[in-house]
């Protein structure tokens, strides 16, 4: 009996897939993020109730709550960005859906147009993801609720609502200009420090994951502002310059990773000295307490913090002498019709435009057809389900429908108990500071956080009380199976794991990489900058696996089998950076013919995780000389093709 007990409670056991897509992330709230929509979606409803345009207030929260969500930025240009232009698309859609209100099938044609749209331009960036996502929301929403006469309306009290995050946000700039973009670079300084700290030990490929993030978010940060400044900003430059004397550090801690034993204490103590200088702005004297390097690694380490000292505690630099060493960005021109041609020719931007329009066709024709309370909600669940760059389709239909669950309960609450008027002032400041809260947590958390907002200004606005609770769960249900059998289940592709092309790919720069790390006619810049794409396209090839894990089998198991090989083809890319590392301490240069034939074995294995097929040929066994300085990478390169091999490499 106690066998059968046991079998039993595993059968009901949830599985692991779905599990991991509803876990709560280890976040910390951001607390300004919390008053600011607090104040930002309660606000508008009290000038309402106060001008006895309660209406009006509940449009004008409707697009605070759009730019609450889209308040994550800690740059205050950056927020700019993330708040104003989405408000631009917002505007747009609720126009198009207000002049096409009750007006049947030109109202599916209309809004199967803008899904297409709205899916193609989220393909370019984050910004461009969440423009296109209130494009298409306030398209919906516009065709769906009786909005306010004349049509300039709704798109005006929507946009007022949205600046007024904005403003909020932006309150801080004068006092605090420039310190989150030192803060940006100090955290990356903390990250290298504890990189260092966790060289020869167990823990070092998480930090070096949490490293090349954090560089990433430091250089996208400033090389974005320094392109809009044109580099008159000495702030900018400053900071600059001490993210690229970072790189070195960065470059040398493989190297002192495959040393297999820990760094002095002092090294890790230095570099969080320099993060401490950063993020204060200060200067002046300090000379680390180094030990004295004997070899080729200890003299990379050394040689780097030392420069790094010079960089972060000397005079400010020439703004001309200093290197963007990922590249600034193109011109504005130029980055439009670039962008443009990659998303008029891109498959991936067609194939997700033509996925998210006909899920929404056919939510629209069948409440059309259907005769269904508040029917623009099914469109609404569809549009939030089907953004695959927020993660797994399946498991946001499944977290949207718990959360909506929750978030049910809570409105039913407070449309049962609480009198609409001035009460529902101090509501909103409850369950608007929620919303940041809860966004941090996980899709689901976030949607349970939103549906009694939206219901509550919703009811405002149609006057249904609590039968409006009723209706948001049959349409979202509806929505959620429209998405998972529409936006799901029919495209093959949903069934087939991305990541064995993404890491072939990962692969083939990989080779690249290592062909120009030791070629003699690449410079320290052109190798930092290919450094840099590698591992972030391994970032992304790891945050691809992290999104498939989400997914049902057959998928969610195929992705899991390539987790050795994610793991093994980051340590190639280690091992390429700490031979390249030592050859320019001392070590001697590995032959042509050496960099040759590492370069052949890995075009190789991108061939066997596209193919993985069993080869015509046997192999020439990767060997050479043992005391090369990419004996280590060999080694590794090795590895990853015994894991890529037939017997080891997961099913297509």
């Amino acid at each position: 009996m106690r066998n059968g007990d046991v079998r039993e409670r595993v059968r009901l056991t949830p599985p692991a897939w779905l599990v991991s897509g509803l876990r709560p992330q280890r976040t910390p709230v951001n607390r300004a993020a919390v008053a600011r929509a607090a104040v930002a979606l309660s606000a508008p409803l009290a000038v309402g109730f106060a001008a006895d345009r309660p209406v009006y207030g509940a449009l004008a929260s409707i697009g605070a709550l759009s730019g609450v969500i889209g308040d994550t930025a800690d740059a205050y240009r950056m927020r700019i960005f993330n708040i104003a232009v989405p408000q631009v698309f917002g505007a747009v859609g609720v126009t198009l859906g207000t002049l096409v209100y009750a007006q049947g099938w030109l109202t599916v044609a209309v809004l199967t147009a803008v899904a297409l749209v709205s899916g193609m331009i989220s393909s370019i960036g984050a910004v461009a993801s969440a423009s296109g996502l209130l494009l298409l929301l306030n398209a919906v929403i516009g065709s769906g609720l009786p909005l306010p006469r004349p049509w300039w309306t709704a798109p005006l009290l929507l946009g007022l609502g949205g600046l007024l995050v904005l403003a909020l946000a932006l309150l801080g700039w004068p006092l605090r200009g420039g310190a989150p973009e030192r803060s940006a670079v100090a955290r990356a300084y903390r990250a290298v420090a504890d990189l260092l700290a966790a060289a020869g030990g167990d823990t070092y490929d998480e930090r070096r994951r949490a490293v090349t993030q954090s560089l990433d978010d430091s250089y996208d940060l400033i090389l974005a502002r320094r392109a809009r400044d044109h580099g008159r900003n000495p702030m900018l430059v400053r900071l600059l310059a001490q993210l690229n004397a970072l790189v070195p550090v960065v470059e040398a801690a493989p190297a002192a990773h495959q040393r297999g034993r820990p760094l002095p204490a002092a090294v890790p103590a230095a570099v969080r000295t320099l993060a401490d200088a950063v993020e204060r702005g200060r200067s002046g004297p300090y000379e680390p307490h180094l030990p004295q390097p004997a070899t080729p690694t200890e003299r990379a380490v050394d040689h780097a913090l030392r420069h790094a000292t010079t960089v972060v505690l000397g005079p400010d630099p020439d703004p001309h002498n200093v290197d963007d060493r990922l590249g600034r960005p193109a011109a504005l021109g130029t980055r439009v019709r670039r962008t443009t041609r990659d998303v008029l020719f891109s498959e991936a931007s067609w194939r997700y435009g033509l996925r998210l329009a006909l899920c929404i066709g056919l939510a629209q024709a069948l409440v059309s057809i259907v005769e269904l309370d508040r029917s623009y909600w099914v469109a609404l669940t569809v549009t939030f389900v089907m953004k695959p760059d927020f993660g797994s389709v399946f498991s946001r239909a499944v977290g949207r429908g718990l959360g909506t669950v929750a978030g049910l309960v809570v409105a039913a609450a407070v449309l049962a108990e609480v009198p609409r008027g001035w009460w529902d002032v101090p509501v909103m400041i409850v369950l608007g500071g929620l919303i940041p809260a809860f966004s941090a947590k996980g899709y689901a958390f976030q949607t349970a956080a939103i549906t009694p907002v939206i219901l509550l200004l919703s009811d405002l606005i149609n006057r249904q009380g609590i039968g409006l609770v009723r209706a948001r769960l049959v349409d979202s249900l509806i929505g959620c199976a429209i998405a998972l059998v529409a936006g799901y289940l029919l495209w093959p592709e949903s069934w087939h794991s991305r990541i064995g092309d993404r890491l072939a790919d990962s692969v083939d720069h990989a080779a690249s990489h290592v062909a120009l790390a030791f070629g003699a006619d690449a410079g320290r810049g052109e190798r930092a900058r290919s450094r840099r794409r590698l591992y972030r396209d391994l970032s992304a090839v790891r945050s691809e696996f992290q999104r498939a894990l989400t997914e049902p089998p057959p998928a969610g198991t195929r992705a899991a089998a390539w987790w050795p090989l994610v793991v093994a083809v980051e340590r190639i890319a280690d091992a390429t950076t700490a031979a390249r590392v030592r050859v320019d301490y001392g070590a001697p240069a590995p032959t042509r013919s050496e960099v040759d034939e590492v370069v052949r074995h890995l075009r190789e294995l991108a061939g066997d995780i596209r193919s993985r097929e069993e080869p015509a040929v046997v192999r020439t066994p990767l060997e050479g000389e043992e005391r090369s300085v990419l004996e280590p990478l060999r080694q590794e390169v090795t590895a990853a093709r015994t894991i890529a091999s037939p017997s080891g490499a997961p099913g297509p």
